[in-house]
């Protein structure tokens, strides 16, 4: 069990930032698995907007969203649609996979060849999940379930089973910022993760780090307002886990609609973003430019004339566009190799890459890294 009172990597103090939790884990998981599993019934009990999508999501999502049990969708708690496309023969995990709707999307686009694994501590909620599995999957035409769930915590994925450099692509719907000890998710996470494979996730952020008595407030826990992270401090979490160029692929404010929560939130604010963080060589911590190349080839579903990498890169097939070496790492040597071709190397190097950081979130609803 990691010391909740240590300093991080940093130099910051862990639990003055929110890192890891200054009540005992136990109680943590405790209040965590009741919210979920006995206090709220359906997304309608719900007090703030945190845990609903707020954007529709993408076609390919929504055309199999029409295949997943009624049961399942009414047990849906999440602040986005963590699901690319173009994953099909991949393993894939869910972190807190809870009743399992993205788990069940998931298994349609990795397809037969593909594998799901959901994770979740509330059992409650995996009775749910398991439920469904084998009508499901054989609906989808599938000789054998290519899905499964299993009981487990977030921060110790090989307790549960997970094998390390076993995946290719996590997923995780708003559940980080419930954990007592986000550092050893994140470095669970890369650890489970293949070179080549990526964290893709929604999850809260807050413009601001958030004192103690609103982080030990039970119901902005459960609401997943009391653990989300300043977004400055989830960057610095990411870079000492291993994911050194964390990524912004979307951002929508969060609206806090019962007035006592908002008067103890006072004028923090709450932001619903989904980030992609890549484990691939050579990353760098600034964007630095070699002259390569990044050719999108087509082939994801969904991405016919273009593929956007995040909020600010965008690659329409067929066109060269230069990019700096992060994204053509990104780009040429993850899993979304295959559907990319990379055009010169690091051999020389001609300083830094031009690229404009995206607004802080007091300035826009899209705060984000540099390139």
């Amino acid at each position: 069990m990691t010391n909740l009172t240590a300093e991080n990597k940093s130099g910051l103090t862990a639990n003055g930032n929110g890192y890891q939790h200054s009540e005992d884990q136990g109680v943590i998981y405790t209040r965590v698995q009741d919210y979920y599993g006995k206090v709220l019934s359906s997304t309608s009990d719900l007090k703030t907007t945190a845990c609903c999508v707020a954007d529709s999501p993408p076609k390919y999502v929504r055309d199999r969203l029409v295949n997943v049990p009624e049961e399942v969708l009414q047990k849906f708690y999440g602040c986005g649609t963590p699901l690319p496309s173009g994953i099909e023969g991949l393993n894939v995990l869910d972190l807190g996979c809870g009743s399992g709707r993205d788990c069940y999307v998931a298994a349609a686009l990795t397809g037969q060849t593909g594998t799901v694994i959901g994770v979740d501590m509330t059992e409650e909620q995996l009775k749910v999940a398991k439920a469904h599995v084998s009508e499901y999957t054989s609906k989808l035409g599938y000789p054998k379930p290519n899905l499964r769930f299993v009981s487990g915590y977030i921060e110790f994925l090989e307790k549960a089973g997970i094998g390390r450099e076993s995946m290719d692509l996590v997923i995780s719907n708003c559940v980080i910022n419930l954990s007592p000890d986000k550092p050893r998710v994140l470095s669970e996470v890369y650890a489970s993760l293949k070179w080549g494979g990526e964290l893709y996730f929604s999850d809260v952020y807050c413009s601001r780090r958030l004192p103690e008595h609103v982080r030990k407030h039970e119901v902005l826990l459960g609401e997943c307002l009391a653990g989300a992270l300043y977004i400055e401090d989830f960057k610095r979490l990411c870079q000492n886990a291993g994911f050194t160029d964390p990524r912004m692929m979307s951002c929508c404010p969060i609206e806090v609609t019962d007035e006592g929560l908002a008067d103890i939130l006072g004028e923090a604010k709450f932001y619903s973003i989904l980030f992609r963080c890549f484990k691939v060589p050579e990353l760098e911590t600034l964007c630095e430019d070699y002259g390569q190349i990044a050719i999108y080839e087509g082939g994801i579903e969904g991405s016919t004339h273009a593929y956007r990498l995040d909020d600010h890169h965008l690659f329409e097939r067929n066109l060269p566009v230069r990019v700096c070496g992060n994204s053509a790492s990104m780009l040429g040597e993850s899993w979304l190799g295959k559907y990319f071709r990379i055009v010169g190397s690091r051999d020389v190097h001609y300083g830094l890459f031009d690229c404009a950081p995206s607004a802080s979130p007091q300035e826009s609803s899209a705060p984000g890294a540099c390139c």
